[in-house]
């Protein structure tokens, strides 16, 4: 199955917002991503040939597992993404869906998921966008925090988030409303980062074709970072 690049996704869910919420809702949220944007890629990120370290996590139903775990014997896709609550990621996770999941069975790696809410929030990820692939809860942010990925949204955005119903820590398995910036990160079956790709500004994301491309030169190149979806840069 083919479908729009995410990209022409978030420009649209972007309008269909603008279009649906007042202006005096979105204006924190549009000025949080270009606040995130201008401030680029945190210091410290980890970069490829690192190790992508282990931790506790709890699968949709609440039982205890490990990162490892979950990835088996195999290379992987990990996936960070904010939350259930989090438009764009919902987008960006039913794009993986229809367009990684099988080329990346077909190349023997895996797909994961991973986000800092409680496990009924990664139950109603899975079951919303229909997703087949594993989606975990890190409560915490134990493995985010390790990358150096780690965000939280500004005082203006909680108050649009609160007048929309919701507050991050309250969907949070710890209580706090820290968060990851959306990253895409490749492993090899030794747990070895081969590919990191970083989303300050969260209405954008790795593209699959981009994930696939990195994937496949992967396998006979030297390990390679990336700052905003390009292989290498």
């Amino acid at each position: 199955m083919t479908t729009n690049p995410i990209a022409d996704g978030a420009a649209a869910l972007a309008k269909n917002l603008a279009e649906q919420l007042p202006a005096e809702i979105l204006t924190p949220f549009a000025a949080e991503r270009q606040q995130l944007a201008e401030a680029g890629i945190p210091a410290g990120v980890s970069s490829a040939g690192e190790q992508l370290s282990d931790a506790q996590l709890l699968d949709a139903h609440g039982k205890s597992t490990t990162l490892y775990e979950a990835l088996g014997e195999r290379p992987a896709v990990v996936v960070f993404y904010r939350g259930a609550w989090c438009p764009y990621c919902n987008l960006a996770l039913r794009t993986y869906q229809a367009e990684l999941v099988e080329p990346l069975t077909q190349r023997g790696a895996t797909l994961v998921a991973i986000s800092p809410q409680k496990p009924d929030g990664s139950l109603t990820m899975q079951e919303t966008n229909d997703l087949t692939f594993t989606v975990l809860s890190d409560p915490g942010n134990t493995i985010a925090g390790r990358l150096g990925i780690l965000t939280e949204p500004t005082d203006d955005a909680k108050a649009s988030q609160a007048a929309l119903g919701f507050e991050v820590a309250a969907t949070n398995a710890d209580g706090t409303a820290v968060i990851p910036m959306p990253t895409t990160v490749i492993v090899d079956a030794d747990r070895t980062i081969r590919w990191i790709d970083v989303h300050p500004d969260f209405g954008t994301r790795s593209e699959p074709a981009e994930i696939l491309t990195a994937f496949d030169e992967l396998s006979s190149s030297a390990p390679t970072s990336s700052r905003s979806g390009t292989p290498g840069r």
